[in-house]
């Protein structure tokens, strides 16, 4: 049992990769030509596309869900979520024949919804928060002993989102930085622990929208603030990060390097960038990293970057409406 942020180790990642080998996919890295020719830097994409749930969260939901007891499993699994956690742990845990109740807040796009229940899970839009929407997960664990699966700070979960960090060491050990989209910082804690375990020289940069950051305003303030959910293109990094947080705060807090924001017109030149020069469908909490770069807010220019391409879970309607204005062309 890991019960402190200090217990995580790279070796509980190592672990990690082997519960879920054969049951995800490892992404490849593929250049980035454009982005690398207009930056002057080679920028290299990690696909977490591919995954078969569209995003990365498959990787620590199907570690958390290995890491349960057969006791447990019989008691169901609930969480909170922004949409592609939800859809990993209902993915995972019908593979494993466990009943999985999903929490969601109305802000969460309908395809994410549908999503989940197309996985055999029970989606619950509940508020219009996510800390509303965990209300519900707190009874259904309190009332019908449910066992909770939270979306980034849980350690098995970090654990799953790590695996990432280890293929990057492996596929691309000289890297000089890593740029990874943030929001309750299970992605970036897992993958900044495995890449600082290994090295002190490759930096890991965060990224996340301007409206309602939680996680950047936490890390500034020095301890988990609430904000204010609004729609935003980023959806899948929406929510707070949890006044109790275990795990996740502290190790972004001493792993991460540095955080950034970008805004929703960054956002989706940032979207229409990826569809239109690298071929890329993406949504729009998978294009801050990118955006990020375009607007200039992490260097590229001389460096080796990797950036985590999170997820492709887009409401195809929004993105039509967005490559059909083609921003991207402001950067001409």
């Amino acid at each position: 049992m890991i019960e402190s942020w200090r217990d995580l180790r790279q070796s509980d990642i190592y672990a990690a990769r082997q519960r879920i080998a054969g049951r995800v996919t490892r992404t490849p890295l593929i250049r980035a030509h454009e982005l690398s020719h207009r930056l002057g830097g080679e920028i290299w994409f990690k696909l977490e596309t591919l995954q078969a749930t569209g995003a990365f969260k498959l990787r620590g939901a199907t570690n958390a869900l290995s890491c349960l007891t057969e006791a447990q499993r019989a008691c169901g699994v609930t969480c909170v979520s922004s949409g592609n956690h939800g859809r990993a742990l209902a993915y995972a845990s019908q593979a494993m024949g466990v009943r999985a109740i999903i929490c969601l807040s109305s802000l969460v796009p309908a395809i994410k919804v549908e999503g989940i229940q197309r996985f055999g899970a029970e989606a619950r839009v509940h508020g219009d928060s996510q800390d509303t929407a965990q209300l519900e997960v707190d009874r259904l664990v309190r009332d019908e002993g449910m066992v909770e699966v939270n979306p980034f700070d849980d350690p098995y979960v970090i654990a799953g989102q790590g695996t990432i960090g280890l293929e990057i060491l492996e596929d691309m050990p000289d890297a000089d930085q890593v740029i990874v989209p943030l929001s309750g910082g299970g992605l970036i804690s897992g993958i900044a622990l495995a890449i600082k375990s290994a090295t002190a020289t490759m930096q890991v940069h965060g990224v996340t929208m301007a409206d309602g950051p939680a996680m950047y305003e936490s890390l500034r303030a020095g301890h988990p603030v609430d904000v204010i959910e609004t729609p935003t293109l980023a959806d899948a990094l929406s929510g707070g990060i949890g006044p109790d947080n275990r795990f996740s705060f502290e190790l972004t807090r001493r792993y991460v390097d540095d955080s950034h924001l970008v805004d929703e017109a960054a956002i989706e030149r940032a979207l229409s960038w990826l569809y239109f020069e690298e071929r890329l469908i993406a949504e729009g909490g998978a294009a801050v990293a990118v955006a990020a770069l375009l607007e200039g807010r992490v260097a590229a220019a001389g460096k080796t970057t990797v950036v985590i391409v999170s997820g492709r879970n887009i409401d195809m309607d929004k993105l039509t409406k967005i490559i059909a204005a083609k921003p991207h062309r402001s950067y001409a």
